[in-house]
């Protein structure tokens, strides 16, 4: 072999491994990409009841909005948001109390909409903003037509206190509901204008308020502030319910409402363990849709 055909071997032979380890480093570096998949953790917080075959989640909406979808607000669904996994719908938890049940009530319209009827996102949420408007104006009318039944009611607590003097001994309530939230064993829960309550009535209103601890709130009510978060809707319902349950097997109000909050530590802790024990969120690199599946049949 001549000195010239050598070098050429050996030219084509060096651009041969070339070749190969170019292939082989594409191939690796493809692998990378594959074990890079995004996921993130930190967002579920409270899981709520379910409702429609969903689970329903409180989750963090600044970790949402920090870390995967800036524009991510009230709440998601799975067919709007791929990222939000199979039958789950997100509410942030950054929403009221007032807010938790329109906000919940969108969602599952708008997924069903995009999921049976293939309809654009667009189409969906303007008809869910419709149907969420309907249950504002039922649920005011609902609250203005349960205040006119109210009976009058002392403005003082289960002590006795009167905190606005001024008050006469017997008022009526003006303006104070906002939502039928619920009935749990026997007892209607409210969502009211806590701000009002504290201005017209009682300034040391909390969060919440049951009738045996407040004389003001009609016989069989729990009142629940509207203005606080709905991640604390549960917590502050649970409360009450247990401190009403105590005070009516007379029990004094400090020892009935430090039972309640022990029991309400534990809903705490365990809704902490379950938020924890989700999985880890995969984003996909297509962040919504524009148009539904439209691959689930219409439940009947």
């Amino acid at each position: 072999m001549n000195k010239k055909v050598f070098i050429i071997y050996i030219l084509i032979a060096s651009l041969f491994f070339q070749a190969n380890a170019l292939t082989a480093s594409i191939k690796v570096d493809s692998t990378k990409q594959q074990k890079k998949q995004k996921y993130v953790t930190g967002i579920y917080r409270v899981p709520c009841s379910g409702k429609e075959n969903k689970k329903i989640w409180i989750v963090d909406g600044l970790v949402i909005r920090r870390d995967i979808y800036p524009e991510f607000l009230y709440g998601g669904n799975n067919e709007r948001y791929p990222f939000v996994p199979q039958n789950e719908i997100w509410i942030d938890h950054a929403i009221s109390a007032e807010e938790f049940s329109y906000t919940l009530s969108h969602e599952l319209h708008e997924r069903d909409l995009m999921a049976t009827k293939g309809m654009s996102y667009s189409d969906a949420h303007d008809s869910s903003l419709a149907f969420e408007r309907r249950m504002r104006v039922d649920d005011f009318k609902t609250a203005k037509e349960h205040e006119k039944l109210v009976p009058k009611v002392s403005p003082t607590d289960c002590d006795g206190i009167k905190q606005i003097v001024e008050l006469p001994d017997s008022i009526t309530l003006q303006n104070i509901y906002r939502q039928k939230f619920d009935t749990r064993n026997g007892i209607s829960i409210w969502i009211v204008d806590g701000a009002a309550v504290r201005r017209d009535i009682y300034p040391d209103f909390g969060l919440s308020g049951n009738d045996l601890a407040y004389h003001f709130i009609p016989k069989k009510e729990i009142w629940i502030d509207g203005n606080i978060s709905c991640e604390e809707t549960e917590y502050s319902i649970l409360c009450e319910l247990k401190e009403r349950e105590f005070l009516d097997k007379g029990m004094g109000y400090d020892d009935a409402y430090l039972k309640a909050i022990k029991v309400v530590a534990g809903l705490r802790n365990n809704n902490r363990i379950a938020a924890k024990g989700k999985q880890p969120v995969l984003i996909p690199n297509i962040l919504e849709r524009d148009t539904g599946t439209g691959n689930e049949k219409k439940s009947q």
